[in-house]
């Protein structure tokens, strides 16, 4: 079974159609599932569209985030209570496509341990990503394939499906914000899991207000890449490598 993780905050005018498109993909696609909704202490009118969601979705359920909040809260309570086999993580903004979910789910049945999403190889997409966001989103990836020496190019990007053992060997997870979609295909980089890189698509919110901010990208991002390199340089014998 998989469980698609979906961090929320703020997000009452988007959530409906979001998890409703996702939801009927993986129907049409015959894909055991959950939708697990994390409201990640909502302001707004969010936790009451889940409650009449669920009540329409039997996959869906949600759980509302204790203080404090933040996207690596939120999606650290998720990865303790999902129930898949498998977890993927897919944004509230509508921003991902389910298309995807079912690609990656089907790549992850090849033997793979993770399926990570770039939006810059071919057959990757970006709809209305803004400038500046892209300029530095690029010299953060260069930074990362330079440090780590490997072929992956968007480490950043949220979009991954991971199956349920390599979440649980890759604890502890720190990151508390956005820094988190760095630290958990990082780890499981480091510590030998079998992974594949899939194209995906991402298309910018039309409803709402954008989460990220760029002084994200600055110490909190920096300090677990280098978490995750120190990792790399003296714990080599620690876990057994997996060829890929």
């Amino acid at each position: 079974m998989l469980s698609i993780l979906i961090p929320a905050y703020n997000e009452e005018e988007q959530i409906d159609k979001t998890t409703m498109n996702l939801y009927n993909e993986l129907v049409q696609e015959n894909i055991p599932h959950e939708i697990l909704v994390i409201n990640d202490c909502s302001k707004d009118r969010t936790e009451e569209v889940l409650s009449n969601l669920a009540k329409k979705i039997k996959t869906l359920r949600y759980i509302n985030n204790t203080p404090p909040h933040g996207f690596g809260y939120a999606i650290r309570c998720g990865l303790s209570n999902f129930k898949g086999d498998a977890v993927c993580i897919f944004m509230a903004d509508g921003s991902d496509s389910p298309e995807d979910v079912v690609k990656f789910y089907k790549k992850l049945q090849e033997g793979y341990d993770c399926v990570f999403g770039s939006r810059f190889i071919k057959n990757g997409k970006l709809v209305d990503y803004p400038f500046l966001k892209k300029i530095l989103n690029r010299l953060g990836n260069f930074f990362i394939r330079v440090l780590f020496w490997m072929r992956y190019n968007d480490t950043t990007n949220a979009f991954k499906m991971y199956r349920r053992n390599v979440i649980e060997g890759i604890q502890p997870i720190l990151a508390c914000h956005f820094n988190l979609t760095v630290e958990l295909p990082l780890k499981a980089i480091v510590r030998g899991y079998k992974y594949a890189i899939l194209p995906n698509s991402w298309t910018n919110r039309t409803k709402g207000e954008s989460k990220f901010r760029i002084r994200e990208i600055s110490s909190r991002y920096l300090f677990i890449i280098f978490y995750c390199f120190i990792e790399k340089l003296f714990s080599q014998n620690d876990y057994k490598k997996k060829k890929y």
